[in-house]
C-alpha cells in the first residue's frame, strides 16, 4: 500500500508538473513538462543522496573522526536489520537531522552539530532511530524526489511570472495567476500529504528500533524549541526541503500549510507507545538531575563538540 501511495503521489507532481507546462506552454509546453519531470525523477533516483548532502555541505564521518555519533547509528542500524549508512554531519547551528539515498543499501543519515550539541545520547539515538525507520520505510526517496519536484513547479512558476508578465489579455492573466499561485500551492499540498503522514510512522519505527520513545518524545521538544529560534540556511534557500527534517522551521503545529504534524501531537503519541510497551516514566527533572552546564564552545572547534556530544573528552 505504501508503494502505490508513493506511485499516486508521484504521478500527481507530475502531473501538476504538466499542467503548468501546458499553462505556459500549450500542448508543447505539456510535453516538455512531462520530459522534464521524468528527467529529474530518474535523475534523483540515482542522486537523490548527493543532492540533498551536497545542499547541505555535509561532511562524511566515520569510527575514527565520529567515534560516539558514528557508533549509536551502527548499533541501531544492527538493531533495526539494516545495512550501516553512511553518516554525515551538517556544521549548522540549527539543530535538526535527515536521512536520504534510494534504498536502505545507499542510505545516508546526517545531523547538524546544533543537533549534537543539545540532545544527551539517549535522545540522539532517538532521532537517529526515526531516521533509519525513514530509510527502513523506503520513506527517503520519494521524500527527495517530491521536494526535487516540488522546488522546479516553483521555479517554474517564478519563469511563468517573468514570461507572462508583459501580457495584457484575459488568458495571459488567467495563465500567470495559475502559474505563480495555483501550481506552487498544490504542489506544496501533495508534498505536505507525503511528509505528514510518514512522521507519525518513522516515530513508531523508531520506538521500535531503540525501545526509548520517550527519548525521542524529549528531543523532540527540544528540536522544535531550537528549529523555531535557529534559522534554517538550507529551508531559506529552498523551501521544498522543509519536509526532508524530523522537525520544521517556525512552530510546527498542524494546520494546512505545516509540512510537519504538531509536535505536541507527536510527542503525546510516544508517550502512547511507550505506555503500550510498558515502559516507566522516567523521575521529574530537577535541579539535581540536571547535568552540569558546559562552556560555549568557540566556532572553530565545533566539529569537536559534534562529534563528542556528551563532552565526555572534556
Amino acid at each position: 500500500m505504501n508503494g502505490f501511495k508513493t506511485v499516486l503521489l508521484l504521478a500527481a507532481m507530475t502531473a501538476l508538473f504538466m499542467g503548468l507546462g501546458y499553462t505556459l506552454g500549450g500542448s508543447g509546453g505539456a510535453v516538455i513538462a512531462l520530459i522534464a519531470a521524468a528527467a529529474m525523477n530518474l535523475f534523483t533516483f540515482w542522486n537523490a543522496d548527493k543532492i540533498v548532502l551536497k545542499m547541505h555541505k555535509a561532511r562524511e564521518v566515520d569510527g575514527r573522526t565520529a567515534p560516539e555519533f558514528v557508533g549509536i547509528v551502527q548499533q541501531l542500524a544492527s538493531r533495526a536489520g539494516l545495512p550501516m549508512p553512511k553518516v554525515y554531519i551538517v556544521d549548522s547551528p540549527h539543530p535538526n537531522a535527515f536521512a536520504t539515498g534510494r534504498n536502505p543499501e545507499n542510505a545516508a543519515v546526517a545531523a547538524t552539530t546544533g543537533l549534537l550539541d543539545i540532545l544527551s545520547r539517549d535522545e540522539i539515538a532517538g532521532v537517529m532511530a526515526h531516521e533509519l525507520a525513514h530509510v527502513k520505510n523506503r520513506d527517503t526517496l520519494i521524500m527527495t524526489m517530491t521536494a526535487t519536484i516540488a522546488g522546479a513547479i516553483s521555479f517554474l512558476a517564478n519563469f511563468g511570472l517573468f514570461f507572462r508578465g508583459g501580457g495584457d489579455n484575459r488568458g495571459n492573466m488567467l495563465a500567470m495567476i495559475a502559474a505563480v499561485i495555483i501550481a506552487p500551492f498544490a504542489a506544496m499540498i501533495v508534498q505536505m500529504a507525503i511528509s505528514r503522514t510518514r512522521e507519525y510512522s518513522a516515530d513508531r519505527g523508531a520506538a521500535e528500533i531503540s525501545r526509548n520513545p520517550r527519548a525521542l518524545a524529549s528531543a523532540l521538544a527540544k528540536l522544535a524549541q531550537g528549529a523555531a529560534r535557529i534559522p534554517n540556511p538550507v529551508s531559506l534557500r529552498n523551501p521544498a526541503a522543509a519536509s526532508l527534517y524530523i522537525v520544521p522551521s517556525g512552530t510546527g503545529r498542524d494546520n494546512l500549510f505545516s509540512t510537519h504534524p504538531d509536535t505536541g501531537n507527536r510527542i503525546a503519541a510516544l508517550h502512547a507507545i511507550a505506555d503500550e510497551m510498558g515502559l516507566a516514566s522516567p523521575p521529574p527533572v530537577t535541579d539535581a538531575t540536571l547535568p552540569p552546564a558546559r562552556a560555549s564552545v568557540p566556532r572553530s572547534r565545533r566539529p569537536r563538540s559534534a562529534l563528542d556530544p556528551l563532552g565526555r573528552d572534556d
